[in-house]
């Protein structure tokens, strides 16, 4: 997700009908400029070179979405939600609309990651690794990082785990409870929301931990675009 505002100007977008390796093309209807879906930023036109603002987003159920936010507004698309017309494309061995770029066998090309992408270093953390570790302390490059997964939703979460420059060391407190899943800290033992990254209890109640750039994607489509990745191994 991203935010339409860009050098201080309001902007809205559409579909261009056009792909980059295989990756969804963006217009803007103020300038025509032409942006990556991928690379978060303009491509051709005359914002070429301007990147969009990320806004942290959590891909997960509907269920627990609405569990985390009761009051939340959903768009009205008349029942169309009832069917997933891409199912069929989830279950084939097809990448893309034009294939695969790269070839690169570390891992099946339909198989679900974690994309991480913090300063150019990039990480992928396969689904099936996470089901069997939730929480995982790990680095990108020289960023400390906390991932969590619900396996039940499906929801991956990507976290800076330093506070005032300290890293922390994370483990679950007793079995996954969806959002009422808490991680304690070995350095202080608080307490911590795995869902929101928020201390409820401890010496470091009231802080939150901030979101690390991550989405969720198909192996083949994650390294195209990022052929130097590591892999998560466990």
């Amino acid at each position: 997700m991203y935010s339409r505002i860009i050098n201080g100007e309001e902007h809205t977008f559409g579909v261009s009908g056009k792909l980059i390796m295989n990756a969804l093309v963006m217009y803007d209807h103020q300038s025509n400029t032409l942006w990556s879906q991928f690379l978060r930023k303009g491509v051709r036109g005359e914002l070429a070179g301007t990147e969009l603002e990320v806004v942290p987003v959590t891909q997960t159920t509907w269920q627990t979405w609405k569990e985390l936010h009761p009051d939340t507004l959903a768009l009205d698309k008349q029942g169309r939600y009832s069917r997933d017309s891409y199912r069929g494309y989830y279950q084939d061995s097809r990448a893309g609309v034009i294939g695969e770029t790269l070839d690169d066998d570390r891992l099946p090309r339909k198989e679900m990651v974690l994309g991480v992408d913090i300063d150019g270093s990039t990480k992928a953390y396969p689904f099936f690794k996470l089901s069997d570790s939730p929480v995982v302390n790990d680095t990108v490059g020289d960023f400390n990082t906390l991932v969590y997964f619900d396996d039940a939703s499906g929801t991956a979460l990507v976290y800076d785990r330093e506070i005032d420059g300290n890293p922390l060391t994370f483990r679950l407190e007793g079995e996954p409870n969806g959002i009422l899943t808490i991680l304690v800290d070995e350095q202080t033992n608080s307490r911590w929301m795995a869902f929101n990254g928020a201390a409820i209890e401890g010496e470091l109640k009231g802080r939150t931990l901030d979101r690390a750039l991550s989405h969720l994607s198909f192996w083949f489509a994650w390294k195209d675009w990022n052929p130097d990745t590591e892999l998560y191994l466990g």
